[in-house]
């Protein structure tokens, strides 16, 4: 199967409410669609993560960020434009868009586009951002392998996007937008 066509199985995946997991800039992903409530559910149970901490979503490009965006003050989207696309993570106020288990116990949502290839084909296939969170059960290593992946999960996902990870050693780096406060490095 190609690429282009295991892109498309995952993207029929997401669009039934499926979880898939791909690979990102630094470790493996698990990935859903954030407007659907069960999907999400479904991955915060499979990761077994607190729902309070919310999640990140990720985008190829920031046009796809414009519902989420709106009504931001101009002077605020500087950050966003100059550190994208790349592994950085802003959390930006939320405007009502987010989804609650998304944005967890938070005003605020977790946001990124990604440089990485993958990423890129798989949300532009969706048309928009998906969930990204480390393909991982809470308080294990964050998968850096399709095989890690599956032997973590098993056959609980709905796809596999095969790829290569994108070379960084570490997730992205979060920040708040508001403060400019780092809350991972």
């Amino acid at each position: 199967m190609s690429q282009a066509s295991q892109i498309e199985h995952a993207v029929v995946a997401l669009r039934r409410g499926g979880v898939i997991a791909y690979p990102t800039e630094a470790v493996w992903g698990l990935g859903c669609d954030p407007d659907d409530d069960a999907a999400v559910a479904r991955l915060l149970r499979l990761k077994e993560r607190d729902p309070a901490k919310g999640l990140i979503l990720v985008a190829a490009s920031i046009a796809q960020f414009g519902p989420w965006l709106e009504r931001l003050p101009p002077a605020l989207h500087a950050p966003l434009v100059a550190s994208w696309p790349g592994p950085n993570t802003w959390l930006v106020p939320d405007n009502g868009r987010t989804h609650a288990l998304v944005r967890g116990a938070h005003d605020s949502v977790a946001l990124r586009v990604s440089d990485h290839p993958g990423v890129i084909a798989l949300c532009e296939a969706f048309g928009g951002p998906i969930v990204s969170t480390s393909a991982n059960r809470a308080g294990e290593a964050p998968a850096t392998s399709a095989a890690a992946v599956r032997e973590a999960f098993g056959d609980a996902l709905d796809a596999i996007v095969p790829g290569e990870l994108g070379g960084l050693e570490r997730p992205s780096t979060i920040r708040d937008l508001i403060s400019g406060r780092v809350l991972r490095g």
